[in-house]
């Protein structure tokens, strides 16, 4: 098995690496150093710092994951697979499920036998009617609302969590991200990556009308959440309220609860930590990510956030549909690898109540 991983890990390495020589070649044909006209003089759209803060081996790693139909649970677990794959700590998955996604998932979970993983169950049908009064027209429907309910979906002991959409696949060990939940500074509640597509410039067609943000907005498909922060200021009021207030103007929403997470940055921004672009690069339609992965040398999260999936238009795709599908066919069964020196059991629930926010 040990060999499998490293011949997978050398697969996965190579493929990054072939990418961002392509895009660095095609960005500058001329070596930069020849030609300094070709650089540019802007600063980069984004850091590719280290992160230096450290995670103890033996620190349980919270995620939690809106999962609800066919689709949804098909694409998750091909993120499962890739966050398990790089990762060194014990983690922790909170799933908001339906009926359909918990069975599938638990009797995947229950074939893996993965360890050092605790799995909890949510219920979706309890919170849809704190959601489902928004007009929203995105593809995936009051479920890409819920992750607005988080606060109170999860129990008041979990304080922070990442929060993933199913479409994206990890290309590093998840603890990096963890570890950026310590660089918040006071009122920080919210680590996000800067959306890279000109949708909430509004200026993609005439009479584009999105949702206020700032700047360029930001994407919440990978929310570095501190839900007791959230907590404190009364998030629950604050969102609905925000909703409430922008859907008398803009009658619905069209990218769910990016929409109305935008719009709360708008009016608090001492809320957002800006994340590093690598951290989510997004391949959705009218996407200018290259500008992230032209400036970076290691990319982190690949995010498929268009309908189109694998078939979105990007001239490096076929780099990025390698990875995925390298994970999209890899056996679960060889993740089952021991955390050594972390005695951390496996397990599987279901929570069953979820209070009402309203």
């Amino acid at each position: 098995m040990e060999k499998e991983l490293r011949l997978l890990r050398r697969q996965l390495s190579m493929t990054q690496n072939h990418l961002l020589a392509a895009m660095k070649t095609s960005l500058f044909p001329v070596s930069p150093t020849d030609s300094p006209q070709l650089l540019p003089e802007t600063p980069a759209p984004c850091s590719s710092q280290k992160i230096t803060d450290t995670v103890d081996k033996c620190e349980v790693i919270e995620v939690g994951i809106v999962c609800a139909g066919y689709n949804s649970t098909r694409s998750v677990v091909t993120l499962i697979k890739s966050i398990l794959f790089y990762r060194k700590n014990p983690l922790r998955f909170h799933f908001v499920v339906d009926v359909i996604s918990r069975k599938i998932l638990k009797t995947l979970f229950d074939t893996w036998k993965i360890p050092q993983l605790e799995i909890e169950f949510y219920p979706a049908e309890k919170i849809i009617a704190d959601v489902s009064w928004i007009n929203n027209k995105h593809y995936s429907g009051v479920y890409g609302l819920m992750k607005l309910c988080l606060t109170q979906v999860f129990p008041d002991t979990l304080k922070q969590v990442l929060v993933l959409d199913t479409d994206i696949t990890f290309a590093t060990d998840i603890a990096q991200l963890w570890s950026m939940l310590k660089r918040f500074k006071k009122e920080q509640a919210l680590g996000l990556v800067e959306n890279q597509s000109d949708w909430y410039l509004g200026k993609l067609w005439k009479k584009h009308k999105p949702w206020p943000a700032l700047g360029r907005g930001y994407n919440t498909g990978v929310i570095l959440m501190d839900l007791r922060k959230l907590r404190l200021i009364g998030w629950n009021g604050l969102w609905r309220s925000v909703a409430v207030k922008t859907l008398v103007t803009h009658y619905w929403t069209s990218l769910a609860d990016q929409d109305i997470f935008n719009t709360i940055i708008k009016e608090r921004p001492e809320l957002l930590y800006p994340m590093p672009c690598q951290w989510n690069v997004q391949l959705s339609d009218n996407t200018r990510s290259e500008l992230c992965y032209a400036e970076v040398i290691e990319l982190k999260i690949i995010h498929w956030n268009s309908p189109k999936k694998l078939k979105v238009k990007n001239k490096h795709v076929e780099f990025f549909r390698n990875l995925y599908l390298t994970f999209l066919e890899y056996d679960g069964n060889l993740l089952q690898r021991e955390l050594f020196g972390c005695n951390y059991s496996s397990s599987t629930q279901d929570v069953p109540e979820v209070s009402r926010l309203f």
